[in-house]
């Protein structure tokens, strides 16, 4: 059965629902950064969002539709780390109890942020497992919800409130966003921003943003057709690393993006430590992928324009953190 594309009255409709459950993040300018972009950027802190991400957003969102009567089987979702924070947060505030499959290798900070909420945690591997399959045989086993972590029209419309949020704010700034950069895994950010965007900053041309080896989106874009990562394709940036655009992202994105954007782990590092120098901003190596976009791959069409960048999180490990101002990794 076809699921219907949410739409941008989706995205007003999720602002009002959400309202008072997540924080309206703040914009940073930098001269310095500017200077080294070439343009004149607007930098959303989604970093400095409850939960360190702007996952709570699409999270809240999904939460809150689900029937009170419902409400005591819980929730299921899958994640490497921010949806399930995310997801773990809504539920402890719904009074609703949430088990998250996690990959083995996600960051300590993120799910010791999942358990700190009380949600349970299954870890799988991700190079052997399915975390979809294992996700929906525990749901189904316990009557729970099953929250997807991007490819599910309310998620969708939960994370688009970030483009509404960032045009007012470039609006308050006597500005408007020329481009935006986001990082992009599965798409629900950035597919959700361009809904956000269309109606109020419907001009803005809006770009992926994604680690070598796992360009699935930039390539889709040139293809015209849906393109997969490489099996065992590794990169520092975890909270981004999906196999492919999800069919509803996807169906958006061919519609709204303009094109995207490729970056080096050591750009994404370098990266992280011009946001905490410049903008004094803790931003996980996924998270920084746009502004490392920005700074070292903006595209032509972009120079000397107004672009938006998007920090959708800050969940890294202290330890890696350390090492990457230190100049280690």
């Amino acid at each position: 059965m076809k699921r219907k594309l949410p739409t941008r009255s989706d995205v007003a409709a999720a602002a009002r629902r959400i309202k008072g459950h997540v924080e309206t993040t703040p914009v940073f300018r930098s001269a310095a950064l500017d200077e080294i972009a070439g343009a004149n950027l607007l930098i959303k802190a989604e970093c400095l969002q409850q939960t360190g991400s702007f996952k709570l957003r699409g999270a809240t969102n999904r939460l809150l539709q689900i029937p009170k009567k419902q409400r005591a089987a819980g929730v299921v979702a899958f994640s490497s780390g921010n949806h399930a924070q995310g997801v773990a947060r809504a539920a402890k505030r719904l009074g609703m109890p949430a088990l998250i499959v996690m990959p083995t290798d996600a960051p300590s900070v993120k799910t010791d942020g999942v358990k700190s909420d009380g949600a349970d945690v299954y870890l799988y591997d991700r190079n052997s497992e399915n975390r979809e399959e294992i996700a929906a045989e525990i749901a189904r086993k316990r009557g729970a919800a099953l929250v997807p972590s991007f490819d599910d029209p309310m998620i969708i419309a939960g994370q688009g409130t970030v483009g509404l949020e960032f045009a007012a704010q470039a609006k308050a700034l006597d500005t408007s966003l020329d481009h935006l950069i986001c990082c992009t895994g599965g798409g629900g950010l950035i597919s959700g921003i361009c809904l956000g965007l269309n109606g109020t900053s419907a001009d803005t041309k809006v770009w992926t943003a994604e680690p070598e080896g796992h360009d699935d989106w930039k390539r889709s874009l040139e293809s015209g057709q849906i393109q997969t990562n490489a099996p065992g394709t590794r990169s520092i940036c975890d909270a981004i690393l999906t196999p492919e655009p999800g069919a509803l992202t996807w169906a958006l994105g061919q519609q709204y993006l303009a094109g995207g954007c490729v970056v080096s782990d050591e750009h994404a590092f370098e990266a992280m430590r011009l946001a905490f120098r410049q903008l004094r901003l803790v931003v996980e190596p996924g998270g920084a992928v746009a502004l490392a976009a920005a700074l070292f791959r903006l595209p032509d069409a972009a120079r000397g324009k107004t672009a938006g960048v998007v920090l959708p999180g800050g969940n890294v490990d202290s330890r890696l953190f350390a090492k990457v101002l230190s100049r280690e990794v």
